[in-house]
């Protein structure tokens, strides 16, 4: 495959994702992700949403090679996710990481490190850098069980990252933490957008993925809801919202009237969107 078809392949290909789970003695079959299609596009932050139980999870515990579909195909840059040669190219932050707790945070990462293959010589380096851009530079000299919440996570972020890798998820990496650890994360996130990382981010905190996603993908019950870019997802197509100049009164009737009748200065015209968590309790089932 030449340079260019590769940079024309998804970052993470889902076609017909179905997982189906045997429970109890009886091994009765609980679908947990039933025919979901979506792709991530190299280069972009893709939120993947839904409430609890929805598939999502599971979802990306295929991607990562962690569970094996019943159905249907996932691949990473190209290559079945199963494959180790895939699973390299990725960081992992789970929700709730654990950490061995007498390892100061440096420490941590140089270990991380070398478990991914970064070569002695680079160890350091990358260190450095993942430190710097998870904020974990001030505290990498201190234990990580006097760490806070807000600082676990930063210094999972950093482990994610610390071998370069081009696809990073993120799952709840804001759980739990203050506003301050939250804004903090949102800047590393942007940061490996600048650097031409893929990221896909799981979170409920649906504030934060409007303004960090340049995508999402929302799940229900196992099915894919809806995908696209925010102004797809959001924008409200059965109403028009007239943006008038500064000074003029706003009429209700129609736009060409107010024109016509009144010589309003009306800067543009466009569909009003609604917030992602309006989105979200207005066409997600009740549970």
């Amino acid at each position: 495959m030449s340079e260019t078809e590769k940079q024309g392949v998804p970052a993470i290909e889902i076609e017909n994702l179905t997982k189906d789970f045997r429970i109890g003695i009886r091994g009765v079959k609980l679908r947990a992700v039933d025919g979901a299609s979506f792709s991530v596009r190299r280069g972009e932050v893709f939120g993947l949403l839904g409430p609890n139980g929805s598939g999502k999870s599971t979802t990306l515990k295929i991607v990562l090679g962690l569970l094996r579909p019943t159905s249907g195909s996932c691949r990473i840059f190209g290559e079945e996710s199963t494959k180790v040669s895939a699973r390299s190219r990725v960081g992992f932050l789970p929700e709730a990481p654990y950490f061995y707790g007498y390892l100061s945070g440096r420490e941590l990462v140089e270990f991380y490190a070398r478990l991914c293959g970064v070569p002695a010589e680079k160890v350091a380096a990358r260190t450095d850098d993942a430190l710097a851009l998870a904020g974990m530079s001030e505290a990498a000299h201190r234990r990580v069980r006097t760490y806070s919440k807000g600082m676990l996570q930063r210094i999972g972020v950093a482990q994610a990252v610390v071998h370069d890798p081009d696809l990073i998820v993120l799952d709840e990496p804001t759980a739990g933490i203050d506003p301050i650890g939250s804004a903090e994360i949102g800047d590393a996130v942007r940061e490996m957008k600048a650097r031409g990382k893929t990221v896909v981010l799981c979170s409920h905190l649906l504030g934060q993925v409007e303004a960090l996603c340049d995508r999402v993908a929302i799940m229900d019950r196992g099915k894919l809801v809806v995908t696209g870019t925010l102004d797809e997802v959001l924008t409200q197509r059965g109403k028009q919202l007239a943006v008038v100049g500064a000074g003029t009164p706003l009429d209700a009737r129609l736009v060409a009237e107010l024109r016509e009748r009144y010589g309003l200065n009306i800067e543009s015209v466009s569909h009003p969107r609604i917030s992602l968590e309006r989105y979200f309790l207005d066409n997600l089932k009740k549970r």
